[in-house]
């Protein structure tokens, strides 16, 4: 089963060539690498967030195997929708789903189900991929949809998402898709998301959920964010960097609605 793209042409261009072009543009050079366990990116049509999705993408070692957590933005399919055996395509090519891994966090995870319907038009996974493939050509990814909103089941399966990578014994980054506060002032946006920002360098996925709930910080990927964290902890992470936070003004020039970005590495 391939899953074709659904907003090649829309989030991102559709032309092969051009999109190399555009995330070379985006990573940059080649350098030295951080080895992390988790990263949030941005999911952002590229113009608006290509940048800063493409400094954490330029500075995190990509290992083979790839988990990528986005929030359900429609609403339909399972709680957990973990894409089955297949492969996912892009401009750059297809991208197989690791099914070893796939198998081992069903096995920690019950939550998780097999379902393709809630990723038939989902953006959030689909436009980190090619980040992923440019940077690393030969890696599989187990993509995962989160349509849930509570904290039990973060930590559910964050700590499932651990035991997992702890069996399949090879190393592993789980990649969170979020944007950050949206529709507010560039300033109204910042003021709320240093908020969210703090519990995360602190390493606190709980906070991380009740202050974006509490201070009604529009974080679309909070529930991803929150997952991975839990996860890094339990396999040992110990610090949050803050790599990148932009908002769409900065391309637009226009701060009175915008859309906020961060790009961060947990290690």
């Amino acid at each position: 089963m391939v899953r074709q793209p659904a907003v090649a042409g829309q989030f991102y261009t559709s032309n092969a060539a051009s999109l190399r072009e555009e995330l070379e543009s985006f990573i940059g050079s080649p350098r030295q690498r951080e080895n992390a366990l988790g990263i949030i990116a941005p999911h952002a049509g590229y113009v608006y967030s290509g940048a800063v999705a493409g400094k954490v993408y330029g500075e995190v070692a990509i290992p083979r195997s790839v988990i990528v957590l986005g929030p359900n933005h429609h609403g339909i399919g399972e709680r957990a929708a973990l894409y089955p055996e297949g492969e996912w395509l892009t401009p750059l090519g297809t991208v197989p789903v690791d099914n070893r891994l796939s198998e081992l966090i069903k096995k920690h995870s019950p939550l998780v189900q097999d379902d393709t319907t809630a990723h038939h038009y989902e953006h959030s996974l689909e436009v980190q991929i090619p980040f992923l493939q440019f940077v690393r050509p030969d890696v599989t990814i187990v993509p995962i949809c989160l349509g849930f909103a509570d904290f039990p089941s973060c930590t559910a399966l964050g700590n499932g998402i651990a035991d997992a990578i702890s069996e399949f014994d090879d190393k592993v980054l789980i990649v969170a898709s979020s944007d950050m506060t949206h529709y507010e002032s560039a300033a109204a946006a910042r003021e709320k998301d240093e908020e969210a920002l703090k519990e995360i360098l602190e390493m606190n996925p709980e906070g991380l959920l009740r202050v974006c709930h509490d201070r009604g910080i529009t974080m679309c990927g909070v529930i991803p964010a929150t997952v991975m964290l839990v996860a890094a902890l339990k396999m040992g992470a110990r610090q949050a960097r803050l790599v990148s936070y932009a908002t769409s003004g900065d391309v637009t020039g226009d701060n009175r609605q915008v859309v906020a970005y961060a790009a961060l590495t947990i290690s």
